[in-house]
């Protein structure tokens, strides 16, 4: 009987992890954020009334075993002058099926039937009016995921307008977990919308399974400046109740002087040092490894080798 495993994120972070992570005999849940507001999924969120659906099409599209054609036509985003500019065809398809359906968790179980998905995909909530909150050192209050992005500061707290009903299954597949993973992304707008929510944090408190932070291979402006892979821990622990994070997998890859400069002057974007004796002080397991790899010129991690380190933990776990 495979192993479980509860994948928590959003953004490009955790469709590409699970890219590798689908060829492992492991049993996956994704369960994604939905209150991003930004480019089609909010077109589609003000005109529908639906919770974002950007991430999602990603994560299927990743899991998916179909032919690449038809994962290139789900990515497509019109060109035009007319209202279609701009949108994704699977942002287009999962609307029409939530349209159809009245339930975003069924519209993805049809779609993943659909694309051949083998794992189970989740929202974290259906509440179609999900809005992401950020107040900031100064305690500027920022209402908006796209606009905490582009507000490149840090947070002094990220929370919700109104709390989320967290769908039964994503509190179900936690408890039942044999390892929950933070995905690497932004941690304020792809890891903490998931682990904020009050039933979640209940749901974690309950569950057997360690927790494993990915950890992010370089910084976000104005957010995680300077920020080291401790940091990155530590700032994931003051949002958990009493169950902590556990294990960090972290990339040791050198990363070139001309890539580095690359990042800083266009993205003004640093790496992220591994910090050893901080990490040990935390009580958390380092699993380190040459991760990283550059595809279209930019830093990724190799999802295959991250898959490998996830599958040998779990297997000794």
């Amino acid at each position: 009987m495979n192993k479980k495993v509860v994948v928590m994120g959003g953004g490009t972070g955790i469709s590409y992890l699970l890219r590798g992570l689908k060829d492992f005999p492991v049993d996956i849940t994704a369960v994604i954020t939905v209150s991003d507001n930004g480019r089609s999924t909010g077109k589609l969120r003000e005109e529908f009334h639906t919770p974002a659906v950007g991430d999602i099409r990603k994560v299927i599209t990743n899991l998916s075993g179909i032919d690449e054609p038809i994962k290139n036509m789900m990515s497509y985003r019109f060109k035009t002058s007319s209202d279609l500019d701009g949108h994704a065809v699977g942002n287009l398809i999962l609307t029409a099926m939530l349209d159809i359906t009245g339930s975003l968790k069924d519209s993805i179980a049809h779609l993943s039937k659909l694309l051949d998905v083998r794992h189970t995909v989740l929202p974290i909530s259906e509440d179609s009016n999900l809005t992401l909150m950020g107040m900031d050192k100064d305690g500027n209050i920022i209402e908006g995921e796209e606009q905490i992005t582009k507000a490149h500061r840090q947070f002094e707290k990220i929370f919700y307008k109104n709390e989320p009903k967290v769908l039964k299954e994503v509190l179900d597949a936690i408890e039942e977990a044999d390892l929950i993973i933070f995905s690497m992304g932004s941690l304020y707008t792809s890891v903490l919308p998931n682990i904020i929510c009050k039933e979640v944090k209940e749901a974690f408190n309950k569950a057997k399974a360690p927790i494993m932070y990915l950890s992010n291979i370089v910084t976000q402006p104005g957010e995680t400046d300077n920020f080291t892979v401790g940091d990155h821990i530590k700032l994931l622990n003051k949002y958990l109740d009493k169950k902590k994070v556990n294990v960090v997998i972290a990339s040791n890859t050198k990363i070139s002087e001309e890539m580095a400069l690359k990042y800083q002057n266009e993205e003004q974007k640093d790496p992220v040092i591994i910090d050893y004796e901080e990490i040990k002080k935390l009580g958390v397991e380092l699993i380190e490894g040459d991760l990283m790899i550059i595809e279209d010129n930019t830093l990724k991690h190799h999802s295959l080798r991250l898959s490998s380190l996830i599958f040998s933990y779990l297997m000794r776990s």
